[in-house]
């Protein structure tokens, strides 16, 4: 029902306009990630604000959003509640000095190794992590002050103006796409409830947004070895998340806008973000696929869009706070209902069926563990499962083929990559006893992977030697035969023929 059709160019009005509805959207959730990791909500403002700001300026990724993320924030709630928010912030400066690295270094090529179930069920878990992030809008505070479901009036009022926001978010762009549907859908319901005074939870309800400019101060911290093994874990957890998170909401931005970032780069301008942030009282953060999907729903391309986004932000807390803080919680929860259901993969449920069974698990796996954890841990498990499938599949695809040829030698024919999964595989393959005593193993149509694989080869000759037959090898790399121990005199050099490769294994000394 709902789309996204994303435009490549890149035009100032469009990105003005959606940074501005961005901005709005960032306000109640920057301050609910504020309350999450337990810090003043001006914490997660100010976040929002620098990291927005300076990944839209520096970043790899134009029109993508950063800002105070709740991936990040749920790993913060022990270090605030131990050791107090300066540590936070030293954690951050540190968090950004490790993505900087990171982003030195190139390591942000690696995210080429996540599949696409695992971008699946990373889109898929996103989605319903953001969905039950804004149930906690339906609760209001009884007369004890614990909260408790909205009943009632305050119930239907609430729902219905979600409805009438996502109502206008799709079908404004039906008549004019001039002004972001989303702003227009903010700005009405804004009005309808002013004018007509009615009774629902507003942004202020939640907390002031009134404040000054950030300002720099050193994290007020011993500066020594205690200090460095406190925020230090903290520190590689959320560097990771982080890059994590921002990298695969750059891969989906990129799939959706038919363009490509650069993300060594945006590891970068990251880590100069929260190193920044950590100077001057953020909480840090990284890329929000919320906002980002809002952003190019709403026609945000280029730079522009992040930019002004962070500066309406800062406008927002400074001049506006007042304002904003009349704002229906209502309209802003229609918002991210809406970038729910355009984040979502609904085309993965028709796919399930389709896919190969492991790969359907992946992105069930992924889903859940994203849901039940957070984004990095998920990834990380998708990949391994991924990779552990791909092991078992390819270790069964080595064949050897064995004749014998005119002078009376056994020979052996390999085809198939010999690694570390096909090993066992490959060796049971020959029949030793009953082979001639003259042996051939042809290794043309084969690639020696890895050093278990080497390993298997040596184990091989060991036991052909061992029965007093002679083996010869033919068609390794010149790699390999530097390798090989056990067999390393057995290979039949051909100039000519013998391949040149690499294998991934360190040279034994």
């Amino acid at each position: 029902m709902f789309e996204l059709h994303a435009s490549k160019v890149s035009n100032l009005k469009n990105d003005v306009l959606s940074g501005l509805t961005v901005a709005l959207a960032l306000v109640p959730e920057a301050i609910a990630f504020a309350f999450v990791a337990g810090v003043e909500p001006l914490v997660g403002l100010y976040a929002a604000f620098m990291v927005g700001l300076i990944t839209s300026i520096f970043g790899g990724r134009p029109g993508m959003i950063s800002g105070a993320t709740g991936a990040m924030a749920v790993v913060m709630v022990s270090l605030v509640a131990i050791h107090g928010v300066e540590y936070l912030f030293a954690t951050v400066v540190l968090t950004g000095l490790l993505q900087i690295v990171f982003g030195l270094f190139k390591l942000g090529k690696f995210i080429r190794l996540v599949p696409h179930p695992v971008m699946l069920g990373f889109v898929n878990g996103l989605a319903i992590v953001i969905f039950l992030a804004q149930l906690g809008q339906f609760k209001t505070p009884n007369a004890a002050g614990e909260l408790e479901w909205m009943q009632s009036t305050p119930l239907l009022t609430m729902a219905g103006l979600i409805i009438l926001t996502m109502a206008i978010i799709h079908f404004l762009p039906k008549l004019t796409t001039a002004i972001p549907s989303t702003l227009v859908a903010i700005v009405a319901v804004s009005l309808l409830v002013f004018g007509i005074n009615l009774d629902t939870k507003l942004v202020g309800d939640i907390a002031s947004i009134a404040g000054g400019l950030p300002t720099f101060s050193i994290p007020n911290v011993p500066f020594d070895l205690t200090t460095l093994k406190v925020i230090f874990p903290f520190a590689l957890i959320l560097a990771a998340i982080g890059l994590i998170e921002s990298l695969l909401t750059l891969t989906l931005i990129d799939e959706l806008t038919g363009t490509r970032g650069r993300g060594n780069k945006e590891c970068i301008a990251q880590g100069a973000a929260n190193t920044v942030t950590g100077l001057f009282g953020g909480m840090g953060g990284c890329a929000m696929i919320g906002q980002s999907m809002i952003n190019v729903n709403s026609g945000g391309r280029g730079r522009a869009s992040g930019i002004s986004a962070a500066l309406a932000l800062l406008g927002f807390i400074l001049f506006a706070s007042g304002l904003i803080e009349q704002i229906p919680l209502a309209a802003l929860v229609g918002v991210m209902f809406i970038v729910v259901i355009g984040t979502f993969e609904w085309s993965s449920f028709r796919i399930l069926r389709k896919v190969p069974k492991a790969d359907a698990f992946v992105i069930i796996l992924v889903s859940g563990v994203t849901v039940a954890t957070d984004l990095a841990i998920a990834v990380v498990v998708g990949v391994i499962v991924s990779a552990l499938v791909f092991a078992w599949e390819h270790a069964k695809h080595v064949i050897v083929h064995r004749s014998i040829n005119e002078e009376g030698s056994t020979v052996y024919d390999v085809t198939g990559p010999l690694f570390f999964g096909s090993v066992s595989n490959f060796l049971e393959q020959f029949d030793m006893d009953n082979d001639s005593d003259d042996v051939i193993v042809e290794f043309k149509n084969t690639r020696v992977a890895d050093h278990s694989a080497i390993e298997a080869i040596d184990t091989l000759a060991e036991r052909y030697l061992s029965r007093g037959k002679t083996m010869h090898l033919k068609h390794l790399s010149h790699e390999c035969r530097e390798l090989l121990t056990k067999a390393g005199s057995l290979v039949e050099i051909n100039v000519i023929e013998d391949p040149d490769y690499h294998i991934a294994t360190d040279k034994l000394g």
